[in-house]
């Protein structure tokens, strides 16, 4: 089965990464801890594609800088420290970086970890938030404020 290509293009820059992180899902497919997560093909498969998009340097982790745009896009930009926290919460204090295996852990797990309350909400803003599309409708005097 081909991966699905990433909108944002970089296809054979991104092939390695795309391998790694598919033999990551299947250590999870496999977790007898996660057996009985409903849909966890096409959860890891979201969360695939959401960790690609903020890996920005590409090495497999999301770093300050790869949070801090992820907030950005989400329209909630934090502070640095704040940054460090959320990373702290994820990784439980034992790195700057946030691996896919702990990304996905805190995707799964049951504690409401900071990132994945922010998913969640981006999920629920995009679907009830769509961006219009084409020019902006014309204006006249009397709609003005």
């Amino acid at each position: 089965m081909a991966a699905p290509r990433r909108a944002g293009g970089g296809g054979l820059r991104r092939a390695p990464q795309d391998g790694r992180l598919e033999e990551i899902n299947k250590e999870f497919l496999c977790d007898p801890k996660f057996s009985d997560e409903e849909d966890l093909e096409e959860k890891l498969a979201v969360f695939k594609e959401k960790y690609m998009e903020f890996d920005l340097n590409n090495q497999g982790e999301i770093d300050l800088m790869s949070v801090k745009r992820m907030m950005e896009k989400l329209g909630a930009p934090k502070t640095h420290l704040e940054l460090k926290k959320m990373i702290s919460e994820v990784t439980g204090g034992v790195s700057e970086t946030i691996s896919y295996q702990d990304f996905v852990n805190v995707m799964l797990g049951k504690r409401s970890a900071v990132l994945k309350l922010v998913m969640m909400f981006e999920g629920k803003a995009n679907e009830s938030n769509p961006k219009p599309s084409g020019p902006p409708p014309e204006r006249d005097i009397a709609s003005l404020p």
